[in-house]
């Protein structure tokens, strides 16, 4: 992967903000190398995307370091639509990790499709009705069996949503939190994606979801003083006992996350 790839005549978006920090994708990438390290053992080439790595590259360099602890072969291209960050990204460059100019085309060097593509923070800035066209573009460059993640975070990565989506389309929304920064369940709406934020009102299904989250946090309330991730365990029991599909369990809980199907979250009409 270290060949350079030649940059698209147009690249397919905008540019983002740029803001990074390190470690700012930590919980993203926790849950991708743990929910999703079969697939990426199992691919004959496990290519990752960091897709929108923004004005510098720490987030390619720690996904490649975090996949390789579960494909030690693993490679990372971080890709960019500002040709003057990727031309700052190139000399942190090394075996298996490289940096492209490029946007939703995801250029790869001979076509190759990726069994992940993360992209993070990058969607916030388009209009809801744009977000449909974009994951099914990404999607479609995907590896049989891969995965785009897409979701955003706060600026030091302790509120975290995000979508997990296959060729076929959404298929999970995970939350994810620093669980000692967190009042309630509902603070983690402001960073939904994009898809779903402006969705959190009454009569709508993610709505409902953290209504009953809250309710779940609340009637925990004494196992906080056993630890916040106690009353976080017994919430996500108390949800999946009320009927939300969720699709993990107390260990993953225990890392303060907590995934639920896309349809049972999914805008009504969408």
């Amino acid at each position: 992967m270290s060949a350079r790839v030649p940059p698209p005549i147009r690249p397919i978006g905008t540019a983002t903000r740029g803001t990074t920090n390190p470690n700012r994708l930590r919980r993203m990438d926790r849950w991708i190398a743990a929910v999703h390290g079969t697939a990426l053992r199992r691919a004959e080439t496990a290519v990752a995307v960091d897709l929108g790595y923004g004005a510098a590259p720490w987030t390619a360099v720690e996904l490649l370091h975090r996949l390789r602890a579960v494909r030690p072969g693993a490679l990372v291209v971080g890709v960019e639509i500002d040709p003057a960050r990727v031309a700052a990204a190139r000399p942190y460059e090394r075996e298996g990790l490289a940096f492209a100019h490029g946007g939703f085309e995801v250029p790869l060097p001979g076509g190759v499709r990726p069994v992940l593509i993360r992209a993070a923070n990058v969607l916030r800035q388009y209009d809801e009705d744009e977000v449909a066209d974009v994951w099914r573009r990404l999607c479609a460059r995907l590896a049989p069996g891969g995965v785009l993640v897409e979701g955003t975070c706060d600026e030091i990565g302790r509120r975290h949503v995000w979508v997990a989506l296959g060729p076929a389309g959404p298929r999970t929304v995970t939350f994810a939190a620093r669980l000692g920064s967190l009042q309630r369940p509902s603070d983690l709406a402001e960073r939904l994606p994009k898809a779903l934020i402006h969705r959190n009102v009454p009569g709508e299904p993610v709505h409902a979801f953290l209504r009953d989250f809250d309710r779940a946090w609340a009637a925990a309330a004494p196992y906080a003083t056993l630890s916040a991730r106690q009353r976080w365990i017994r919430s996500a029991q108390a949800l999946r006992v009320a009927g939300w599909p969720l699709t993990d369990g107390p260990r993953r809980w225990r890392q303060g996350e907590i995934t639920v199907r896309w349809e049972a979250v999914a805008p009504r009409g969408g």
